[in-house]
């Protein structure tokens, strides 16, 4: 299976050697599972994309530093690939901002919430097992880092996952789109440098109750197996 990867930002240079690029997080998470995976990046952010549609069998968009709403020139055309990718029913995932931008593409609107920063690990809970689900616990703790939230959700979306912070966690768009507001491609150790990076306006509370958070680890065996059964249905 070949994998396009919507690349929508940039690890910081000085982090790069340690974690690499969003697209190399990814294809750890993934190709180290699944070694018939191939993975070809596309900068959406320069303006690259495949010159056919079909030149993958699936499209993964990443995590950003950067909202939906934002004024930048690269986030309207990223959104109307997603309608095409949604009327080809082509498979799609997203993560945090990719699923933030899927849902305000096709009908939702992400936004500030009024929760603010949900940072460290956090702990959803699905609501009902969907078929490329396993048999294990309903509840599974994945690393976050995000101030906005999807507040309504896509047209025909189903709410798979959520918890009292976090409503609209993982979401379902027919057999063909998957999203989720976490990180099941970062490491505790990426969570912690962005966590100490953005410490001031994070505000301490929320600082130290995201570090102490780091004492458990994500569910990422989990949270890989997911995503390729999605993908290959």
């Amino acid at each position: 299976m070949k994998v396009g990867i919507l690349k929508t930002d940039a690890v910081r240079e000085e982090w790069v050697g340690d974690f690499g690029e969003y697209p190399d997080m990814f294809a750890k998470l993934l190709g180290s599972r699944d070694s018939g995976l191939e993975f070809v990046t596309h900068d959406v952010r320069l303006g690259e994309y495949p010159d056919d549609i079909d030149d993958v069998d699936a499209y993964l968009m990443t995590g950003s530093r950067h909202g939906v709403y934002d004024d930048l020139p690269w986030i309207e055309p990223l959104m109307s690939f997603v309608k095409e990718l949604d009327a080809r029913r082509k498979k799609l995932v997203g993560i945090c901002f990719g699923h933030q931008l899927i849902a305000q593409a096709l009908g939702g609107r992400a936004e500030k919430a009024s929760a603010g920063w949900g940072v460290g690990m956090h702990h959803h809970r699905f609501a009902q097992r969907p078929d490329w689900f396993d048999d294990g616990e309903l509840e599974f703790p994945i690393l976050v880092t995000h101030q906005d939230q999807v507040t309504v959700n896509a047209t025909g979306a189903k709410v798979l996952a959520g918890s009292d912070f976090c409503p609209n966690a993982v979401c379902q768009i027919g057999e063909h789109i998957l999203t989720m507001q976490g990180h099941p491609e970062f490491v505790n150790d990426y969570s912690r440098a962005i966590m100490e990076f953005r410490r001031e306006i994070l505000t301490e509370p929320v600082y130290q109750s995201g570090i102490a958070s780091l004492s458990e680890q994500p569910a990422t065996e989990r949270m890989a197996a997911w995503i390729l059964q999605f993908l290959r249905k």
